[in-house]
């Protein structure tokens, strides 16, 4: 456990960002240098994503393992025992039923949905950014295969 007073633990909880984080800023500053424009957290797009490709109606979550619950099986029993447990399990199970009730929202728009984690992003930037030019490219064929149709 850690050994925070409820002071400390509050100040920290404070200091968590919504948006403008630092794997955002991470994975936003990699495109942006490759010469992709796009939004940054849509308020018109359903889940306010972090990056938008409106063009292309790519919706892009970063999202950080803690809160988002990565690897939820081996997460919970941690909580379980922890202070406060009920407040965190039911906080992060509600994330992550949002996150997959935003998901399926946007896919039935015609979105396409990409989530990396944080460490993800951190650590193998450019595989992200290959990623979502990889999503782009395949888009931009599939609109091509459209307009001959």
């Amino acid at each position: 456990m850690d050994n925070l007073t409820v002071e400390q633990r509050r100040k920290n909880m404070q200091h968590i960002r919504s948006k403008d984080t630092k794997i955002e800023k991470a994975l936003r500053k990699a495109l942006w240098s490759k010469g992709y424009r796009y939004r940054k957290n849509c308020k018109s797009v359903p889940g306010k994503p972090d990056i938008v490709f409106t063009k292309y109606k790519i919706a892009i979550f970063c999202d950080g393992e803690f809160f988002h619950g990565k690897d939820w099986e081996v997460l919970k029993p941690h909580l379980e025992i922890s202070n406060n447990s009920e407040y965190w399990i039911n906080k992060i199970s509600r994330n992550i039923q949002r996150d997959d009730q935003i998901n399926k929202e946007l896919l039935f728009q015609g979105w396409t949905v990409i989530r990396f984690w944080g460490k993800e992003i951190i650590k193998n930037t450019d595989e992200c950014v290959k990623v979502i030019e990889e999503t782009i490219f395949n888009l931009k064929i599939e609109e091509t295969e459209i307009d001959v149709d």
